[in-house]
Protein backbone atom coordinates (compact mmCIF):
# COMPACT_ATOMS: atom_id res chain seq x y z
CA UNK A 1 0.00 0.00 0.00
CA UNK A 2 1.35 3.42 -0.99
CA UNK A 3 2.04 5.69 1.98
CA UNK A 4 0.40 9.10 1.70
CA UNK A 5 3.14 11.70 1.75
CA UNK A 6 2.79 14.62 4.15
CA UNK A 7 2.42 18.17 2.84
CA UNK A 8 5.79 19.64 3.86
CA UNK A 9 4.42 23.18 4.09
CA UNK A 10 2.12 22.08 6.91
CA UNK A 11 5.25 21.81 9.10
CA UNK A 12 6.61 24.69 11.17
CA UNK A 13 10.28 25.61 10.96
CA UNK A 14 10.84 23.90 14.35
CA UNK A 15 9.22 20.69 13.09
CA UNK A 16 11.44 20.73 10.02
CA UNK A 17 14.54 21.18 12.18
CA UNK A 18 13.45 18.26 14.39
CA UNK A 19 12.82 16.10 11.33
CA UNK A 20 16.40 16.58 10.12
CA UNK A 21 17.88 15.91 13.57
CA UNK A 22 15.93 12.61 13.67
CA UNK A 23 17.41 11.75 10.26
CA UNK A 24 20.88 12.23 11.74
CA UNK A 25 21.38 15.53 9.90
CA UNK A 26 22.03 19.05 11.20
CA UNK A 27 19.10 21.17 12.44
CA UNK A 28 20.07 24.11 10.20
CA UNK A 29 19.12 21.97 7.18
CA UNK A 30 15.52 22.59 8.28
CA UNK A 31 16.15 26.35 8.05
CA UNK A 32 17.44 25.94 4.49
CA UNK A 33 14.42 23.92 3.38
CA UNK A 34 12.05 26.36 5.11
CA UNK A 35 13.64 29.24 3.19
CA UNK A 36 13.22 27.39 -0.11
CA UNK A 37 9.56 26.66 0.65
CA UNK A 38 8.51 30.15 1.71
CA UNK A 39 10.94 32.92 0.71
CA UNK A 40 11.91 31.30 -2.58
CA UNK A 41 8.56 29.56 -3.26
CA UNK A 42 10.21 26.37 -4.56
CA UNK A 43 7.80 24.23 -6.57
CA UNK A 44 9.81 21.03 -6.15
CA UNK A 45 12.61 19.55 -4.07
CA UNK A 46 14.81 19.52 -7.20
CA UNK A 47 14.83 23.34 -7.07
CA UNK A 48 16.69 23.26 -3.72
CA UNK A 49 20.13 23.51 -5.25
CA UNK A 50 22.19 24.07 -2.07
CA UNK A 51 20.96 20.75 -0.62
CA UNK A 52 22.60 17.43 -1.53
CA UNK A 53 20.98 15.08 -4.04
CA UNK A 54 20.56 12.39 -1.38
CA UNK A 55 18.77 14.79 0.96
CA UNK A 56 16.51 16.00 -1.84
CA UNK A 57 15.64 12.40 -2.65
CA UNK A 58 14.90 11.71 1.01
CA UNK A 59 12.54 14.73 1.08
CA UNK A 60 10.90 13.48 -2.12
CA UNK A 61 10.33 10.07 -0.48
CA UNK A 62 8.68 11.58 2.61
CA UNK A 63 6.93 14.75 1.55
CA UNK A 64 5.02 16.55 -1.17
CA UNK A 65 4.83 20.26 -2.07
CA UNK A 66 1.18 20.87 -2.95
CA UNK A 67 1.88 23.84 -5.16
CA UNK A 68 -0.90 25.63 -7.04
CA UNK A 69 -0.81 25.91 -10.84
CA UNK A 70 -2.14 28.88 -12.78
CA UNK A 71 -4.34 26.92 -15.17
CA UNK A 72 -5.50 29.85 -17.22
CA UNK A 73 -4.58 33.53 -17.21
CA UNK A 74 -6.88 36.12 -18.79
CA UNK A 75 -5.86 39.72 -19.42
CA UNK A 76 -8.40 42.53 -19.47
CA UNK A 77 -8.22 45.54 -21.75
CA UNK A 78 -7.62 47.65 -18.61
CA UNK A 79 -4.57 45.62 -17.49
CA UNK A 80 -6.42 43.49 -14.92
CA UNK A 81 -5.33 39.83 -14.90
CA UNK A 82 -7.51 36.95 -13.74
CA UNK A 83 -5.98 33.61 -12.79
CA UNK A 84 -7.85 30.34 -12.72
CA UNK A 85 -5.82 28.52 -10.08
CA UNK A 86 -5.77 24.71 -9.98
CA UNK A 87 -5.24 23.20 -6.54
CA UNK A 88 -3.52 19.88 -5.82
CA UNK A 89 -6.90 18.06 -5.72
CA UNK A 90 -7.94 19.57 -9.10
CA UNK A 91 -10.42 22.04 -7.62
CA UNK A 92 -10.23 25.56 -9.05
CA UNK A 93 -10.34 29.02 -7.47
CA UNK A 94 -9.82 32.42 -9.03
CA UNK A 95 -7.57 35.32 -8.07
CA UNK A 96 -7.11 38.72 -9.67
CA UNK A 97 -4.33 41.28 -10.17
CA UNK A 98 -5.76 44.81 -10.19
CA UNK A 99 -3.35 47.52 -11.42
CA UNK A 100 -3.69 51.28 -10.99
CA UNK A 101 -1.21 54.05 -11.76
CA UNK A 102 0.35 53.83 -8.29
CA UNK A 103 -0.19 50.28 -7.04
CA UNK A 104 -0.94 46.68 -7.91
CA UNK A 105 -3.39 44.78 -5.73
CA UNK A 106 -3.90 41.03 -5.41
CA UNK A 107 -7.48 39.93 -4.82
CA UNK A 108 -7.23 36.41 -3.38
CA UNK A 109 -9.65 33.60 -2.59
CA UNK A 110 -9.95 31.87 0.79
CA UNK A 111 -12.47 29.09 0.04
CA UNK A 112 -13.46 26.91 -2.92
CA UNK A 113 -16.99 28.27 -3.37
CA UNK A 114 -18.52 30.12 -0.42
CA UNK A 115 -20.24 29.34 2.88
CA UNK A 116 -22.65 32.26 2.57
CA UNK A 117 -25.61 32.98 0.31
CA UNK A 118 -25.42 36.57 -0.96
CA UNK A 119 -27.84 36.68 -3.89
CA UNK A 120 -25.89 39.22 -5.95
CA UNK A 121 -22.60 37.27 -5.97
CA UNK A 122 -21.69 34.61 -8.54
CA UNK A 123 -19.37 32.80 -6.10
CA UNK A 124 -22.27 32.24 -3.67
CA UNK A 125 -23.94 30.07 -6.32
CA UNK A 126 -21.15 27.55 -6.01
CA UNK A 127 -21.48 25.32 -3.00
CA UNK A 128 -18.59 25.56 -0.57
CA UNK A 129 -16.36 22.60 -1.29
CA UNK A 130 -13.52 23.26 1.14
CA UNK A 131 -11.34 25.82 2.85
CA UNK A 132 -8.02 26.75 1.30
CA UNK A 133 -4.85 25.85 3.20
CA UNK A 134 -2.45 28.66 4.21
CA UNK A 135 0.05 27.68 1.50
CA UNK A 136 -2.68 27.78 -1.21
CA UNK A 137 -3.54 31.35 -0.20
CA UNK A 138 0.16 32.26 -0.04
CA UNK A 139 0.80 30.79 -3.50
CA UNK A 140 -1.91 32.98 -5.06
CA UNK A 141 -0.09 36.05 -3.71
CA UNK A 142 3.29 34.83 -5.02
CA UNK A 143 1.81 34.17 -8.50
CA UNK A 144 0.29 37.66 -8.65
CA UNK A 145 3.50 39.27 -7.36
CA UNK A 146 5.36 37.55 -10.23
CA UNK A 147 2.76 38.80 -12.75
CA UNK A 148 2.94 42.30 -11.31
CA UNK A 149 6.72 42.35 -11.79
CA UNK A 150 6.46 40.87 -15.28
CA UNK A 151 3.60 42.94 -16.72
CA UNK A 152 3.69 46.12 -14.61
CA UNK A 153 7.38 46.30 -13.74
CA UNK A 154 6.83 46.61 -10.00
CA UNK A 155 6.22 44.31 -7.03
CA UNK A 156 2.79 43.73 -5.59
CA UNK A 157 1.83 46.53 -3.19
CA UNK A 158 -1.51 45.49 -1.66
CA UNK A 159 -3.62 42.40 -0.92
CA UNK A 160 -7.38 42.18 -0.47
CA UNK A 161 -9.20 39.05 0.70
CA UNK A 162 -12.17 39.74 -1.56
CA UNK A 163 -11.99 36.75 -3.89
CA UNK A 164 -14.00 33.56 -3.54
CA UNK A 165 -15.19 32.62 -0.06
CA UNK A 166 -15.82 34.22 3.33
CA UNK A 167 -12.38 34.65 4.96
CA UNK A 168 -13.73 34.59 8.52
CA UNK A 169 -15.23 31.15 7.88
CA UNK A 170 -11.65 29.96 7.24
CA UNK A 171 -10.19 32.05 10.03
CA UNK A 172 -7.20 30.00 11.22
CA UNK A 173 -5.86 29.31 7.73
CA UNK A 174 -6.31 32.93 6.62
CA UNK A 175 -4.40 34.16 9.68
CA UNK A 176 -1.61 31.61 9.12
CA UNK A 177 -1.34 32.71 5.48
CA UNK A 178 -1.16 36.40 6.47
CA UNK A 179 1.45 35.50 9.07
CA UNK A 180 3.62 33.97 6.32
CA UNK A 181 2.93 36.82 3.87
CA UNK A 182 4.00 39.45 6.44
CA UNK A 183 6.90 37.50 7.96
CA UNK A 184 10.48 38.48 7.01
CA UNK A 185 10.92 34.73 6.40
CA UNK A 186 8.06 34.87 3.89
CA UNK A 187 7.16 37.81 1.63
CA UNK A 188 7.81 40.51 4.23
CA UNK A 189 4.76 42.60 3.28
CA UNK A 190 3.30 45.12 5.73
CA UNK A 191 0.01 44.00 7.35
CA UNK A 192 -1.22 47.57 6.83
CA UNK A 193 -1.32 46.78 3.11
CA UNK A 194 -3.69 43.85 3.64
CA UNK A 195 -7.50 44.14 3.84
CA UNK A 196 -9.69 41.24 4.95
CA UNK A 197 -13.25 41.70 3.69
CA UNK A 198 -16.09 39.96 5.51
CA UNK A 199 -19.83 39.81 4.97
CA UNK A 200 -20.06 40.24 8.74
CA UNK A 201 -19.61 37.34 11.17
CA UNK A 202 -19.85 39.13 14.56
CA UNK A 203 -18.21 36.44 16.71
CA UNK A 204 -15.19 36.23 14.38
CA UNK A 205 -14.82 40.03 14.14
CA UNK A 206 -14.52 40.09 17.95
CA UNK A 207 -12.02 37.23 17.80
CA UNK A 208 -9.87 39.22 15.35
CA UNK A 209 -9.92 42.13 17.78
CA UNK A 210 -8.90 39.83 20.65
CA UNK A 211 -6.12 38.37 18.50
CA UNK A 212 -4.82 41.92 17.93
CA UNK A 213 -4.49 41.50 14.17
CA UNK A 214 -2.63 44.27 12.35
CA UNK A 215 -4.38 44.13 8.97
CA UNK A 216 -7.38 46.26 7.96
CA UNK A 217 -11.04 45.26 8.04
CA UNK A 218 -13.67 45.82 5.36
CA UNK A 219 -17.33 44.86 5.74
CA UNK A 220 -19.51 44.00 2.76
CA UNK A 221 -22.57 45.92 4.02
CA UNK A 222 -24.88 46.92 1.10
CA UNK A 223 -27.71 47.97 3.41
CA UNK A 224 -28.05 49.31 6.94
CA UNK A 225 -31.72 48.29 7.09
CA UNK A 226 -32.22 44.74 8.39
CA UNK A 227 -35.13 43.73 6.11
CA UNK A 228 -33.33 44.98 2.99
CA UNK A 229 -30.02 43.37 3.95
CA UNK A 230 -31.71 40.04 4.73
CA UNK A 231 -33.46 40.08 1.34
CA UNK A 232 -30.10 40.28 -0.49
CA UNK A 233 -27.87 38.57 2.10
CA UNK A 234 -30.12 35.95 3.78
CA UNK A 235 -27.54 35.05 6.48
CA UNK A 236 -28.24 38.54 7.93
CA UNK A 237 -31.26 36.90 9.61
CA UNK A 238 -28.73 34.94 11.73
CA UNK A 239 -26.25 37.81 12.16
CA UNK A 240 -28.49 40.94 12.28
CA UNK A 241 -27.12 44.46 12.01
CA UNK A 242 -27.37 45.07 15.78
CA UNK A 243 -24.93 42.16 16.39
CA UNK A 244 -22.66 43.34 13.58
CA UNK A 245 -22.66 46.87 14.96
CA UNK A 246 -21.74 45.67 18.44
CA UNK A 247 -18.87 43.54 17.04
CA UNK A 248 -17.55 46.48 15.01
CA UNK A 249 -17.65 48.77 18.05
CA UNK A 250 -15.64 46.11 19.88
CA UNK A 251 -13.20 45.92 16.95
CA UNK A 252 -12.63 49.67 16.88
CA UNK A 253 -12.21 49.93 20.67
CA UNK A 254 -9.54 47.21 20.53
CA UNK A 255 -7.66 48.16 17.34
CA UNK A 256 -8.37 51.88 16.72
CA UNK A 257 -8.46 50.95 13.03
CA UNK A 258 -11.27 52.58 11.09
CA UNK A 259 -13.67 50.31 9.25
CA UNK A 260 -14.31 50.32 5.50
CA UNK A 261 -17.85 49.57 4.34
CA UNK A 262 -18.14 48.04 0.88
CA UNK A 263 -21.49 49.09 -0.54
CA UNK A 264 -23.22 48.48 -3.88
CA UNK A 265 -26.27 50.57 -4.82
CA UNK A 266 -28.89 48.64 -6.81
CA UNK A 267 -31.92 49.91 -8.69
CA UNK A 268 -35.11 49.49 -6.69
CA UNK A 269 -33.35 47.76 -3.77
CA UNK A 270 -31.32 50.31 -1.79
CA UNK A 271 -31.48 53.48 -3.91
CA UNK A 272 -33.80 55.66 -1.77
CA UNK A 273 -33.00 58.49 0.62
CA UNK A 274 -34.04 56.31 3.60
CA UNK A 275 -31.29 53.82 2.59
CA UNK A 276 -28.63 56.54 2.67
CA UNK A 277 -29.92 57.92 5.97
CA UNK A 278 -29.70 54.45 7.55
CA UNK A 279 -26.11 54.11 6.28
CA UNK A 280 -25.17 57.49 7.76
CA UNK A 281 -26.55 56.35 11.13
CA UNK A 282 -24.64 53.06 10.88
CA UNK A 283 -21.40 54.92 10.18
CA UNK A 284 -21.69 57.10 13.28
CA UNK A 285 -20.72 54.61 16.01
CA UNK A 286 -17.10 54.13 14.88
CA UNK A 287 -14.75 55.94 12.47
CA UNK A 288 -15.35 54.52 9.02
CA UNK A 289 -15.26 55.18 5.32
CA UNK A 290 -17.54 53.97 2.54
CA UNK A 291 -16.52 52.48 -0.80
CA UNK A 292 -19.43 52.67 -3.23
CA UNK A 293 -18.79 49.86 -5.70
CA UNK A 294 -20.03 49.73 -9.27
CA UNK A 295 -22.22 46.65 -9.71
CA UNK A 296 -21.24 43.92 -12.16
CA UNK A 297 -24.19 41.92 -13.45
CA UNK A 298 -24.11 38.12 -13.12
CA UNK A 299 -26.54 37.26 -15.95
CA UNK A 300 -30.06 37.08 -14.57
CA UNK A 301 -31.03 40.75 -14.30
CA UNK A 302 -32.50 40.53 -10.78
CA UNK A 303 -29.87 43.04 -9.66
CA UNK A 304 -29.29 46.12 -11.80
CA UNK A 305 -26.93 49.02 -11.40
CA UNK A 306 -28.63 52.03 -9.85
CA UNK A 307 -29.24 55.26 -11.68
CA UNK A 308 -26.21 57.62 -11.45
CA UNK A 309 -28.49 60.10 -9.61
CA UNK A 310 -28.89 57.57 -6.77
CA UNK A 311 -25.10 57.27 -6.53
CA UNK A 312 -24.81 61.08 -6.42
CA UNK A 313 -27.41 61.14 -3.62
CA UNK A 314 -25.27 58.71 -1.59
CA UNK A 315 -22.06 60.67 -2.20
CA UNK A 316 -23.64 64.05 -1.38
CA UNK A 317 -25.40 62.82 1.79
CA UNK A 318 -22.34 60.98 3.12
CA UNK A 319 -20.04 63.94 2.43
CA UNK A 320 -22.54 66.36 4.05
CA UNK A 321 -22.24 64.18 7.16
CA UNK A 322 -18.42 64.22 7.06
CA UNK A 323 -18.14 60.55 6.10
CA UNK A 324 -15.32 59.72 3.67
CA UNK A 325 -16.74 58.15 0.52
CA UNK A 326 -15.04 56.82 -2.62
CA UNK A 327 -16.75 55.59 -5.78
CA UNK A 328 -14.90 52.50 -7.00
CA UNK A 329 -15.13 51.80 -10.72
CA UNK A 330 -14.87 48.08 -11.32
CA UNK A 331 -12.01 46.74 -13.38
CA UNK A 332 -11.69 43.52 -15.36
CA UNK A 333 -15.39 43.30 -16.25
CA UNK A 334 -14.65 42.06 -19.77
CA UNK A 335 -13.06 38.91 -18.29
CA UNK A 336 -15.58 38.42 -15.43
CA UNK A 337 -12.89 39.45 -12.95
CA UNK A 338 -14.79 42.29 -11.28
CA UNK A 339 -16.39 42.34 -7.82
CA UNK A 340 -18.95 39.56 -7.43
CA UNK A 341 -18.16 37.86 -10.74
CA UNK A 342 -15.70 35.14 -9.71
CA UNK A 343 -17.39 31.82 -10.42
CA UNK A 344 -15.13 29.59 -12.53
CA UNK A 345 -17.26 30.05 -15.62
CA UNK A 346 -14.80 27.95 -17.60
Amino acid sequence: MEVKKKDIRALTKEQLREFFVKQGDKAFRGNQVYEWLWQKSAHSFEDMTNISLNTRQMLEDNFVINHIKVDQMQKSSDGTIKNAVRLHDDLIVESVLIPTATRTTACVSSQVGCSLDCKFCATARLKRMRNLNPDEIYDQVVAIDNESRLYHDRPLSNIVFMGMGEPLMNYNNVLKAIDKITSPEGLGMSPKRIVVSTSGVPKMIKKMADDKVKFKLAVSLHSAIDEVRTSIMPFNATFPLSDLREALQYWYAATKNRITYEYVVWKGINDKQKDVDALVEFCRFAPSKVNLIEYNPIDDGEFQQANPKALDMYVNTLEANNITVTVRRSRGKDIDAACGQLANKG
